[in-house]
């Protein structure tokens, strides 16, 4: 994967006679040629800013060959191709950008933004909360790609590296290394053996399952989006080679636009109609910077895509009981920005976990506070809680194929049972987090694994695909919890046996939370996003410059102050019973740390 370097002085150039001529021909309106930029693009040429961008240009089905060869005639090329959403990384000038858009062959531009990692200290235990017996699947034959920092060989891995490729470097394949040690964190959570402590307490969630290290941060946690995206290609194209059954994805960046021109989504959404599973890190932005409270609207992307499982962090308490379990402050809450969208997913645990160190990390070294005897560290965030939830799907695939090896479960389904199988967890108060903080619940590893060794997907569809009863709850630490039994779907929450059948929804290629038929025992509650008694306004992380529908804009003021006295109401309670789909406004910039980070908490 070798892509020529493009020199500074020809940038100008090249856009020149590759912009002036497509204006001439096809000019477009001010307004359609604005709404091609993200909204950190779109500030920064507000601004006026001089210097270069790098961008993600993403074009018609016929239009990447004529852009590419218009850069090539320059005497340049690309930065980065994207083929699975036909898009190319190249540096702009800043001043070049709006001539860009004019392009009619252009579909969005999007600033290819820093991604970095984020974590903090604690301690916790981890197999006993998820229920999982001494005797569970391990993760055996399932492959994972983990798209982080890289992965430091050792016992905790031994043979089950199944490739290295470092995309700060173009994708070459090479030795593995992590020179910043998030990376061999996760992927100690998702597969660590756990033998470099006596009783193996640190043993990750599938201990058996192979990894495919894809390198996109370098030794400071920080990288490009695009790296990200050519990854997340790498890895959908060589599914089959390589074995590719999960990608986990913790890391992120705030959402400048609608999920359908985002390039990072769109590269996700690819991903899983190849029929990867991908897990996304919902993101550390839970807590207001206004009032230091809880907030909401802080999911970050990719954590928007619709077909990702988004995971939210939880605090176990360092018990194997439930019952303590809270949802970690910092832990970013739904809806998602510009689409108003229920997210996150699930959560799980997350907070203070330990796993593999990778000693010779910048974390390592320059962090020995974090330190778990020698060879393991501590680490808190929606990183961490995406690994376990990673490491989970591995073990439902495991179950589900040594049951029906000629079946294998669609990512609809392995996130259908995920949600099913939760367990519903509650605040200080013993009041239920709302949808929007802990989604459909807490993952729930051993009853995820029970429900999928029933599913046979070879059963008809819309036909009853347990092959043996199912009892829905699940014992943990001397407790029985009943499972969530519901399936968020777009904005709402099912009631009914939804994963008993073989619906619709849970077949390849089809979008999450999109327009289907549901069968007659599918039974659907209210409004995940109006129908919580949330107060909005200030508590929205971003700032208040939200838009909501078509026509109603609001401020600074909560939503209760017009929609009645407890905060609660369906969508349909605007604009006179009108229901409009809520539409997010500009992120406050200001809000956003300098950078455009994405985070990995």
């Amino acid at each position: 994967m070798k892509f020529k370097v493009l020199p500074p002085h020809a940038t100008f150039l090249f856009l020149a006679a590759l912009i002036l001529p497509a204006i001439a021909a096809h000019a477009q309106p001010l307004a359609q040629v604005v709404s091609k930029l993200d909204e950190r693009l779109a500030a920064t040429v507000r601004a006026g800013n001089a210097g270069t961008q790098r961008v993600i240009i993403r074009t018609t089905s016929d239009g990447i060959r004529g852009l590419t060869t218009a850069l090539e005639r320059s005497g340049s090329s690309l930065l980065r191709r994207h083929p699975s959403i036909n898009a190319l990384t190249a540096r702009v000038p800043v001043v070049a950008l709006e001539g860009l858009s004019r392009n009619p062959f252009v579909l969005s531009i999007s600033i290819d933004a820093v991604v970095t990692a984020e974590q903090s200290p604690s301690d916790s235990t981890l197999r006993g909360t998820l229920g999982l017996p001494v005797q569970s699947p391990t993760g055996n034959r399932v492959v994972v790609a983990v798209i982080d920092s890289g992965l430091e060989p050792g016992p905790e891995f031994g043979d089950r590296i199944a490739g290295f490729y470092d995309f700060t470097q173009d994708g070459i394949a090479t030795a593995p290394t992590d020179g910043y040690g998030h990376g061999t964190h996760v992927a100690g959570l998702i597969a660590g053996s756990g033998d470099l402590a006596s009783g193996k307490p640190y043993r990750g969630v599938a201990p058996k399952a192979r990894i495919v290290a894809l390198k996109v941060l370098d030794q400071n946690g920080a990288g490009n989006t695009s790296d990200v995206i050519s990854a997340i290609e790498f890895a959908t194209a060589n599914k089959d080679s390589l074995g590719v059954d999960v990608i986990n994805l913790s890391l992120g960046h705030p959402i400048y636009e609608p999920a359908a021109t985002d390039p990072l989504v769109q590269a996700v959404e690819a991903a899983v109609r190849a029929g990867i599973v991908v897990v996304a890190s919902g993101g550390n932005y839970g807590v207001s910077p206004i009032t230091g409270l809880p907030a909401y609207a802080g999911i970050l992307s990719p954590g928007n895509a619709p077909s990702a499982i988004t995971v939210g962090s939880v605090k176990s308490l360092q018990t194997n009981a439930r019952s303590d379990d809270r949802v970690a402050p910092y832990s970013s809450r739904g809806p998602t920005w510009y689409d108003g969208r229920a997210k996150p997913d699930l959560v799980a645990p997350g907070h203070g976990l330990v796993s593999a160190a990778a000693k010779s990390s910048s974390l390592y070294i320059t962090h020995p506070e974090l330190r778990v005897g020698d060879a393991y560290l501590r680490l808190s965030g929606t990183s961490m809680a995406a690994g376990v939830v990673t490491g989970t799907v591995a073990l439902i695939l495991e179950a589900n194929r040594a049951a029906f090896p000629n079946a294998p479960l669609a990512p609809n389904a392995v996130k259908g049972i995920l949600q099913y199988t939760s367990l519903r967890i509650r605040d200080d108060y013993g009041l239920e987090y709302d949808a929007l903080t802990q989604g459909a619940g807490s993952v729930n590893a051993a009853g995820a694994i029970e429900l999928a060794a029933r599913i046979d997907t070879s059963a008809p569809l819309a036909s009853w695909w347990l092959t043996s009863p199912v009892d829905p709850w699940t014992v943990i630490d001397g407790q029985t919890l009943p499972w969530a039994e519901t399936v968020g779907w777009g904005d709402a929450l099912s009631e009914g046996p939804a994963m008993y059948y073989n619906e619709l929804a849970w077949t390849q290629n089809i979008i999450w939370g999109s327009n289907i038929v549901w069968g007659s025992n599918i039974v659907w509650g209210n409004n995940i996003i109006w129908g919580s008694n949330i107060i909005w306004g200030s508590n929205i992380v971003w700032g208040s410059n939200i838009i909501w529908g078509s026509n109603i804009i609001w401020g600074s003021s909560a939503l209760t102050a017009s929609y009645g006295t407890n905060g609660s109401s369906d969508s349909s309670d605007v604009a006179g019973g009108v229901s409009l789909p809520p539409t997010w406004g500009p992120i406050d910039v200001s809000a956003v740390s300098t950078g455009s980070i994405l985070t990995s908490p």
